[in-house]
């Protein structure tokens, strides 16, 4: 399990691409398999000490199930009756709802049926009793008394009583007219200031629902379109993105000069004493800027200088990820079979959670009711609960990047294309199920053991919002900056390692250091991959959000049946920018898999007999030209010719 075991002897030893296949970090596969028992405990204490039933069934206010009858809690008055045939949960006042417990606060109470239209009197709750066996008051008022009984306003629903049906598998009586948690809306969605308003959104949600669906089947379809094209555009594209940056640049920097030439001539003595002084700090602000601009595209520009041949080389890892998605069409659904995995299992985990949340033995509340709490050491089973979610997402997650990796280096390290596995993605599946389980659990932990501290202050900061001091509050904002960035940095090593393990079947650690001697050896190259690729990419996700929001105006004006278009546009626009994300991002783990496999290609070979290249014949074209610019440039300096010399483990190039 440790890190420095066989780490020390990863100099020594060759890279092997798809040759040796042993098993990996054995132990943290044990570990999680015993992480995952715990899950399963959780979900079946909880079904055993019977929170399914009261999931399901419902309870009402002094612990008893609906629907079922029950046994006799000392101290608690109204508990272990037979309610077998008053199988809902009705709510005394159902729009009285507590945004900081996210709880109704009102007596509930086990009926026969909930009331299918609004009832404005006592006399319609009595009549309804009267016709439908369901009283709708407290247990130990008759139905006969309700319009008699002093205490009927306490012991009865808050009137008018609102019309009100099951929901579906879950026996609790909802009132149909959503306009009931208007103020629970309101304090999520802050700009609805009226129910009217929250009332046109969802009803042009409503109306427009085949539109929204057949515009995120429109996303779907141009992010799958996009894959393809950049393949062939890429070329086009970097140089026009690059144009477009310096003409950006300096432009920006000429209008501000500008801006200072022209707010000197202003600055005069007719001005007031006030509007002087104005005018004077938006002078001194102009010439910041102006500088600060100068600077920019200054060092914008060196940059561009050194890194314009590695931009070549992204060209051709993307024209050459094009080519892996053609011989890898099955790398186009990844995203669906990660999507449904986490789906299922965040199911799973809200399931489990909701039945955490009746779980426990039955207590009073400060308003005599009963509730139901975990009492001891299990009362902090949700904190392990919680673990899980982000564990096993991220471990979702990382068999996803490793099932990638694993077929883009089966694709690249076949000299043959046509000797490929009939499915390399499914043989890349059987590698990671049979072979690396266990690096993919240590390097989800990893991720999971800073997530959780970043979280942690997160809850601390919203908790401490307006009571805590500048300071402090900058502190805490720092600690989640740092903590987001290495998560982030920890990501991208992690898929690294992933692909190293992949190639050579080593454990995470010495996955992880040879993966990360190879970035280092190469980060000018990583730079402009991580620069260029991603703006590329980040541009495609805008010109699919800006294209489906597009098409989602012109349908809209069509459709007259209502004036909000807002609810429904962002509906749209959430779901392509998700869409685009997930496909798009497929696309930048192939091309960073490639660049890594590409880096151990050049190092460890250099195209003589007994040590050919892998690469693919644009990739070779790179090689070539970048060899021949050297030798013009004169061999043995610049940071070019180091990054491209060939290198194998005790030889040289000749």
């Amino acid at each position: 399990m440790g890190c420095c075991s066989s780490a020390a002897h990863s100099s020594k030893r060759e890279w092997k691409p798809l040759e040796d296949r042993s098993c990996t970090d054995i132990p943290w596969l044990l570990l999680f398999i015993l992480f995952c028992i715990g899950m399963g405990f959780i979900c079946g204490f909880s079904i055993a000490t019977g929170a399914a039933a009261r999931l399901v069934s419902g309870y009402d206010s002094y612990g008893n199930i609906c629907g079922q009858k029950n046994v006799k809690v000392d101290g608690i008055v109204n508990s272990g009756l037979d309610l077998t045939q008053k199988k809902y949960v009705f709510f005394l006042d159902p729009c009285n709802v507590d945004l900081v417990h996210r709880k109704i606060k009102s007596i509930a109470l086990c009926v026969a049926a909930c009331p299918r239209k609004e009832l404005k009197t006592l006399a319609d709750v009595q009549k309804f009793a009267e016709t439908n066996g369901s009283n709708l008051c407290s247990y130990e008022l008759l139905s006969s008394k309700y319009t008699t009984d002093l205490q009927a306003s306490k012991l009865c629903p808050k009137l008018p009583v609102p019309e009100s049906a099951p929901i579906p598998f879950f026996h609790r009586c909802a009132p149909v007219n959503i306009s009931c948690y208007a103020k629970f809306a309101e304090a999520l969605i802050t700009f609805v200031s009226d129910s009217s308003v929250l009332h046109r959104l969802i009803s042009g949600v409503m109306t427009s629902k085949e539109i929204i669906m057949g515009l995120c089947l429109l996303s779907l379809v141009l992010s799958m379109i996009l894959m393809v094209i950049i393949r062939y555009i890429s070329r086009v594209l970097v140089w026009i993105l690059t144009i477009l940056i310096v003409l950006g640049s300096l432009g920006g920097t000429g209008v501000l000069w500008w801006l200072y030439a022209k707010q000197t001539k202003f600055v005069n003595e007719t001005l007031t004493a006030d509007q002087l002084q104005v005018a004077k700090d938006n002078l001194q602000a102009l010439l910041v800027y102006a500088i600060s601009a100068t600077v920019f595209t200054v060092i914008l520009f060196l940059i561009m200088l050194i890194m314009r041949k590695r931009v070549a080389l992204t060209i051709a890892l993307f024209h050459v990820a094009g080519k892996v998605f053609i011989h890898l069409p099955l790398l186009v659904f990844q995203p669906f079979w990660t999507f449904f995995a986490l789906i299922l299992f965040w199911s799973y985990w809200i399931m489990v959670l909701l039945f955490l949340g009746t779980t426990g033995s039955p207590v009073l509340n400060e308003q005599g009711f009963v509730e139901f709490r975990v009492l001891g050491p299990l009362r902090y089973m949700w904190w392990y609960h919680v673990v899980g979610l982000i564990w096993i997402s991220e471990f979702i997650l990382a068999c996803q990047q490793m099932t990638v990796a694993g077929a883009v280096v089966t694709y690249y390290f076949t000299r043959e294309k046509r000797n490929l596995p009939f499915t390399p993605i499914l043989a890349s599946v059987n590698r990671l199920v049979c072979y690396h389980l266990g690096t993919v659990a240590k390097g989800s932990f990893i991720i999971t053991l800073v997530k959780i501290p970043r979280m942690i202050l997160m809850y601390i900061h919203s908790q401490l919002k307006g009571k805590e001091n500048a300071c402090a509050r900058c502190m805490l904002k720092a600690c989640i900056c740092c903590l987001w960035c290495l998560e982030k940095c920890l990501t991208y090593l992690n898929q690294n390692a992933y692909t190293a393990t992949a190639i050579n079947s080593t454990n995470f650690c010495t996955s992880a250091k040879d993966a990360f001697v190879i970035l280092v050896e190469n980060a000018l190259r990583v730079a402009a991959i991580n620069t260029v690729g991603d703006f590329m990419l980040f541009l495609g996700k805008v010109l699919i959000v800006c294209s489906t929001g597009l098409a989602g105006v012109m349908l809209l004006n069509y459709q007259r049946d209502y004036t909000v278009w807002v609810l429904p546009l962002i509906i749209v626009c959430l779901f392509a920018f998700l869409v685009a994300h997930c496909f798009l991002s497929i696309y930048e783990m192939v091309v960073d898999v490639l660049f890594l496999c590409f880096a151990i290609d050049t190092k460890y070979n250099d195209g003589s007999p007994g040590r050919e290249f892998y690469m693919d014949k644009i990739l070779m074209e790179f090689v070539e030209n970048s060899r021949k610019s050297m030798k013009e440039a004169g061999r043995g300096g610049g940071a070019e010719g180091r990054e491209l010399k060939p290198m194998a483990s005790g030889a040289s190039s000749s």
